[in-house]
C-alpha cells in the first residue's frame, strides 16, 4: 500500500517479501484488468490495517492475540453449557496454551480470528436457542456475515450455525429472527461475491488458474482418504501430535453420540440443552475437518493445524465435557504434554534452537516422536498405523451396536414378563 495501489505485480517482481519468505513466492492470483490483486481476506487486512498504521507489526500482534483471548473467553462461555466449574475453564485454558494457539495467536493469519468469530456466533446462537429474543439472532448473524471476508474456506463452519439459528427459531415460532438475522448473512455474501467479480473477475477466485480444492476429479480425493487420519496424528502436520489435550475432543463424540442413543434426554431435562450445545460444537469442527481434507495440500509457511485452527474455540469447549468424565490421570497426562510441548517450544524459540514455522522441535515427546508416522512419504509404517485406527474405529462401533442390541433385548424381556 505503500506505492498507493493494491496491484503486486511490481512487489513480486523486486522480490519485496525476501525479508520474511527466504524462497520464490508464487503468485495467488492471475490479473485482471492489468492488475495483480491477490485474491484474500480484504477482512482480514481491513481488521489489522489501524494497528499496523498506529503501532506497526507487533501492534498487529498485541491485536490478534487479544482477538486469540477472547475466542477462548467465550470457549468458556460455550464449556458452561456443557459442565460446571471448574471443568469449564480448565479445558478451554490448556487448549489456549497449547503449541497451536500460542503460534496463531500472533501470527499474521486469520485462522484464529476466524475461529473467535465462529466461537462468538455459537454463543449468541445458543442464546437465542434459550432466549429466543431479536438482539441475540441479529448478533449471530452479523457475526456469520463477516466470516467470508475473513477467507471463503470459513463459511462451511458457519453453515452449521446458521442451519441450527434457522432451525431454533422455527421450532420456537421466531422464524423471523432467524430470518433477519441472516438476511445480513446473505447481503455479505452478495457484496462479497460483486467484490470478487470486480477485482478478481471470479465470484470465487480460484487464484493462478489452479482449483479452488486443487483435485479435479473424484481420483484425486480419494487419493486424500488418508487425511482424515493424517490430520491427527502426523509427526508433521497432525494436530494431536502437538496438542494432545484435543484428543478428549473425540471423547465428547463419543459422550455426545451415548446421550442420544440412550435417550438421557427423555430422563434428565437439562441434557437435551447439553445434547444441542455439543451437536452444534462438533458439527462446526467436522465442517472444519471437511475443508482441511479438501485443501490442496496439509504443507505450507504456517504453524501444524492450520485448516483445524478455526474450529479449536469450539473444540475446547467439547474438551471441558469429557475433562468431567474421563479418569483425572488421563487428563492430567494430556495436559501436561501439552503445557511440556509449549514450554519446550518457547524455550528452543528463545534460544535460537528452532522456528515456529516450521517446527523443528521434538516437543513433548522427545525420542517418542518416532511413534508418530510421517504420510506421504510411502511410508509402511503410516500405513499399518492408518490400518490400526479404522480397525479400532470398527470395534468401536460393533460393540456398541452388540450392546444397543443387549439393551434392546432385555428391553423387550422385561415387557413380556409385564
Amino acid at each position: 500500500m505503500e506505492d498507493g495501489d493494491v496491484d503486486l505485480a511490481n512487489q513480486y517482481a523486486q522480490r519485496q517479501y525476501a525479508e520474511f519468505y527466504p524462497y520464490r513466492l508464487d503468485p495467488h492470483g492471475h490479473r485482471t484488468n492489468g492488475r495483480l490483486d491477490e485474491p484474500q481476506g480484504a477482512g482480514f487486512a481491513l481488521l489489522i490495517a489501524p494497528f499496523y498504521a498506529a503501532f506497526g507489526p507487533t501492534g498487529v500482534q498485541l491485536e490478534l492475540a487479544a482477538l486469540a483471548a477472547l475466542g477462548f473467553v467465550l470457549a468458556i462461555a460455550l464449556a458452561r453449557r456443557l459442565v460446571p466449574e471448574p471443568w469449564a475453564t480448565a479445558g478451554p485454558l490448556v487448549c489456549a496454551l497449547s503449541p497451536p494457539a500460542l503460534a496463531y495467536s500472533t501470527a499474521v493469519e486469520p485462522p484464529l480470528v476466524a475461529g473467535t468469530v465462529l466461537a462468538g456466533a455459537a454463543v449468541l446462537g445458543l442464546r437465542a436457542r434459550a432466549h429466543p429474543k431479536l438482539l441475540s439472532a441479529l448478533g449471530c448473524g452479523l457475526l456469520l456475515a463477516l466470516l467470508p471476508w475473513l477467507g471463503t474456506q470459513y463459511l462451511v463452519a458457519a453453515l452449521p450455525i446458521a442451519v441450527a439459528l434457522a432451525w431454533w427459531m422455527g421450532r420456537q415460532h421466531r422464524g423471523w429472527f432467524a430470518l433477519v438475522g441472516l438476511e445480513l448473512v446473505l447481503a455479505s455474501l452478495v457484496a462479497f461475491a460483486t467484490a470478487n467479480e470486480r477485482l478478481y473477475g471470479e465470484v470465487i477466485p480460484e487464484g493462478a488458474g489452479a482449483p479452488l480444492t486443487g483435485a479435479s476429479n473424484a481420483g484425486d480425493y480419494l487419493d486424500r482418504a488418508y487425511r482424515l487420519v493424517a490430520l491427527w496424528i502426523d509427526r508433521d502436520y497432525g494436530l494431536l501430535r502437538w496438542a494432545p489435550i484435543l484428543a478428549l475432543a473425540f471423547v465428547a463424540v463419543w459422550l455426545l453420540w451415548r446421550s442420544r442413543r440412550d435417550h438421557v434426554a427423555r430422563v434428565v431435562t437439562d441434557q437435551r440443552d447439553v445434547e444441542a450445545a455439543a451437536l452444534l460444537l462438533v458439527l462446526v469442527g467436522a465442517a472444519q475437518v471437511i475443508v482441511a481434507f479438501v485443501a490442496p495440500t496439509m504443507f505450507g509457511f504456517w504453524f501444524p493445524g492450520y485448516y483445524l485452527v478455526p474450529a479449536l474455540p469450539c473444540a475446547a469447549a467439547l474438551v471441558s465435557w469429557a475433562l468431567r468424565h474421563v479418569p483425572r490421570w488421563v487428563s492430567a497426562v494430556l495436559a501436561g504434554l501439552t503445557l511440556v510441548g509449549s514450554v519446550w517450544l518457547y524455550v528452543a524459540l528463545r534460544v535460537g534452537d528452532v522456528a515456529w514455522v516450521p517446527p523443528t522441535s521434538r516437543a513433548p515427546w522427545g525420542p517418542l516422536e518416532v511413534v508418530f508416522p510421517k504420510y506421504g512419504t510411502s511410508s509402511p509404517y503410516a500405513t499399518v498405523v492408518t490400518v490400526l485406527v479404522v480397525l479400532g474405529l470398527l470395534a468401536l462401533v460393533v460393540n456398541e451396536w452388540r450392546r444397543q442390541r443387549a439393551l434392546q433385548g432385555m428391553a423387550r424381556r422385561a415387557f413380556r414378563r409385564a
